[in-house]
C-alpha cells in the first residue's frame, strides 16, 4: 500500500467517525440529521437565503436530494422557499425563526462532539 493510500484511508476513517458521532448526537438531542444541520447552519449564516443549487454544491449533495431535504425542513417549519427575483427558474431556501432557534440549540452539541473527538 502506498503512503497516499494510507493517508487517504486514515482521513476517510476519521471523517466517518466524526460524521457518525455528530449524526447520532444531533438526531438524539435535536431531531436533526447531520445534513439537515449543515443546511440550517449555512442558511443561518446567510439570512437572506441561498440558491438551492449553490447550497447543494456547498453541502455536497445533489440538487434533487437537497430539494427533498429542504422540503422536510419546510414541513417542520424550519425553512421556507422564495422565488429568485432575477431568474424565475431560481429558488432560494431561507431559514425561519424556528430554524434559527433550532440551530442555536444544536451548535453546542456539534462543538461538544467535535471537541471530544478532535482533542
Amino acid at each position: 500500500m502506498s503512503d497516499l493510500v494510507a493517508v487517504w484511508r486514515d482521513l476517510a476513517g476519521r471523517h466517518a467517525v466524526l460524521s457518525d458521532a455528530q449524526e447520532r448526537e444531533l438526531q438524539r438531542r435535536h431531531g436533526l440529521s447531520l445534513s439537515e444541520f449543515e443546511v440550517l447552519t449555512r442558511l443561518a449564516d446567510a439570512p437572506a437565503g441561498r440558491r438551492i443549487q449553490e447550497l447543494a454544491d456547498e453541502v455536497h449533495i445533489s440538487q434533487s436530494a437537497l430539494s427533498r431535504l429542504v422540503s422536510r425542513l419546510e414541513e417542520s417549519g424550519l425553512t421556507c422557499r422564495t422565488a429568485c427575483s432575477d431568474d424565475r427558474r431560481g429558488v432560494y431556501a431561507c431559514i425561519t425563526s424556528a430554524g434559527i432557534e433550532r440551530v442555536e440549540q444544536a451548535r453546542p452539541t456539534q462543538d461538544e462532539v467535535l471537541g471530544r473527538l478532535l482533542s
